[in-house]
């Protein structure tokens, strides 16, 4: 495109021509002359000066002309004028005189603009006059009787009548340098005119954009809460307390300014005694985070009901986050605990590891493995075991217990490490003081889940309460009898009621016999009280696990287990590490049996 052709008609073109060419040319008759001579650049052709245009040799408007007093009292930001090292009155404009009141030159502005001094502006314009810079005060609230407020941090709104008083509300002033003439035109010893050091006082208007910002504010307020309120009620409200455990959780959200993760726990009681304890955090924030988070918590609920290893917990949990969002990833440790074996069986995926406190205080890591996170897909998870006899503790817990911006997270895990190793109490108060330990407030930048563990050590009469007897079940269909009797026995030095008795022993009777059935050898029946329960489980080497059916008038087997599902208060199978399976029946005790 020839931009020469149509430079013409762009606005201004032809004034900013005429304007270099009063600079540059001779007597308007020379330039004519020569511009007739082809030294200029003709228009366009069929072009010509728009009506009411200034003709090419036109003088240009300029400022000289113009009142500083005109213009001030124009502008609708309040305007102030003040000399001297007491700041004496020099000019106020309409604006400023609408909201404050008229006010009277010559006096000085500690007196005659109290406003002033509400706001802290005197020192400021001390500084002003010393240094030579600007100087700002942002976002002064003004009411509307003309007063100040400076610690107000609510806008005011506008003002009812905005046409015959200028709108007040919030306030940026900015004090600036100047220098101002005498009244008298008094000269130097230069011949030019005295002047004075003073300050100009200029408040632009910025309620619309406080009210704005405090607008937005109350809106992220609203979707936090939101979010809180979402994240609060995707977890537990109460804590399932296992018969051997002592449990409790803390969750706190980020501070004010931080949006809620997606941090989450968990205690689920697995039946014959065994307990499950999950910890996991959703990466992100807000409402989006903390709905993933309640997914994966109720996946993992249903997940653990069907009694699987810890690994492949985890190995549906990871299939299950890539479905919910493929673009959202979550950390997650799950483990079990079995009080017959006195250990804790876990997986992680990608979580930090869990910290576990022997009776004599020390304190160790659990060992891999560790897989990636979830919903990263493409990952075998493994199970690791770690010790947890009677007399320790362990804790598990989200990154934001131990990750800060200005160190290595293994610098806080260690710290935590350390905290854990003195803490001492309840469960709950452990949780309490590790957080304290480990600086966490309410300001703190990121949400913090923290689940505590403890496996008391009992004695006295507290241990009473709690026995183990097992029998390993060897010679056939002969073991069915002593079986029974071992039972009978085992339930009578317990000091059941006769009636809980007998339905244990029927119970024991009828499990040994579906693994006498359907079973392989090793076998063994293992019986355990607690202060709260009876539990009967039988081992056997098959990996088939039964299933309850309805059997009919002419069967003469799979009665069995229909038996004890119905005489128990819950029964279930799993697969045992090693192969083969457990099959376990509860019988809740009765109110105020202990002994």
């Amino acid at each position: 495109m020839n931009f020469t052709r149509w430079s013409a008609r762009l606005p201004g073109t032809q004034r900013r021509a005429a304007a270099r060419t009063d600079r540059t040319a001779a007597p308007s008759s020379t330039a004519a002359a020569t511009t007739g001579a082809g030294g200029a650049v003709p228009a366009a052709r069929a072009e010509t000066t728009p009506a009411g245009a200034p003709a090419p040799d036109s003088p240009v408007p300029t400022l000289d002309g113009l009142s500083v007093h005109d213009i001030l009292g124009q502008v609708p930001a309040l305007v102030a004028l003040v000399h001297g090292p007491d700041h004496r009155i020099a000019y106020v404009n309409a604006a400023y005189a609408a909201l404050f009141g008229p006010r009277a030159t010559g006096a000085p502005a500690r007196e005659a603009l109290p406003e002033l001094a509400e706001l802290g502006l005197l020192p400021l314009m001390d500084q002003v006059l010393r240094s030579g810079k600007p100087r700002t005060v942002k976002s002064r609230r003004v009411s509307a009787d003309g007063t100040v407020n400076p610690a107000a941090d609510t806008p005011t709104g506008t003002d009812p009548d905005p046409d015959t008083r200028p709108r007040h509300g919030y306030y940026t002033f900015t004090c600036s340098p100047i220098e101002i003439g005498t009244r008298d035109a008094a000269h130097g010893p230069d011949g030019t005119e005295a002047t004075q050091p003073g300050v100009l006082v200029f408040a632009a208007d910025v309620t619309d954009q406080v009210e704005a910002a405090e607008r937005l504010r109350a809106s992220e307020r609203q979707q936090r809460e939101a979010a809180v309120t979402l994240q609060r009620s995707l977890l537990p409200q109460e804590l399932e307390q296992p018969d051997d455990l002592r449990v409790a959780a803390t969750y706190q959200p980020g501070g004010k300014d931080a949006a809620v993760g997606g941090d989450w726990y968990d205690v689920i009681t697995l039946g014959a005694g065994r307990t499950a304890l999950v910890i996991g955090d959703v990466m992100g924030r807000g409402v989006r985070a903390a709905a993933v988070m309640g997914q994966l918590r109720t996946a993992v609920r249903a997940y653990a009901r069907l009694d699987l290893p810890p690994h492949e917990v985890l190995q549906l949990l990871d299939g299950l986050a890539t479905e919910i969002d493929p673009t959202q990833i979550a950390t997650c440790v799950y483990a079990v605990h079995d009080p017959n074996e006195g250990r804790l069986v876990y997986a992680s995926a990608g979580h930090l590891p869990i910290l576990v406190r022997d009776p004599d205080g020390t304190v160790r890591r659990a060992a891999e493995p560790t897989g990636p996170p979830l919903g990263t897909g493409g990952w075998l998870h493994t199970s690791g075991t770690v010790p947890l006899g009677p007399g320790s503790s362990a804790v598990l817990y989200t990154d934001g217990l131990v990750e800060r911006r200005d160190e290595d997270i293994y610098d806080g895990v260690e710290a935590l490490e350390r905290a854990f190793s003195g803490a001492t109490g309840s469960p709950q108060v452990m949780c309490d003081r590790l957080i304290r330990a480990l600086g966490v407030t309410a300001d703190h930048d990121d949400d913090v889940a923290v689940l505590v563990l403890q496996h008391p050590a009992r004695t006295g009469h507290d241990a009473e309460l709690f026995h183990n007897a097992a029998l390993e079940l060897l010679g056939g269909v002969e073991a069915a009898p002593r079986a029974r009797a071992f039972a009978s026995g085992v339930l009578a030095s317990w000091r059941f009621p006769t009636e809980l008795r007998d339905l244990g022993v029927l119970a024991a009777s009828e499990l040994v016999a579906n693994s006498l059935q359907h079973g392989t050898p090793p076998m063994r029946l293992r019986m355990r009280r607690t202060d709260r329960r009876l539990i009967i489980e039988v081992t056997d080497g098959d990996d088939h696990l039964p299933r309850r059916r309805r059997a009919e008038p002419a069967d003469e087997a799979g009665r069995g287990i229909s038996i004890v599902a119905t005489i128990a208060s819950s029964w279930g199978s799993r697969r045992t590490p090693g192969g083969g399976k457990a099959v376990w029946c509860e019988f809740a005790l009765p109110a105020g049996h202990t002994s």
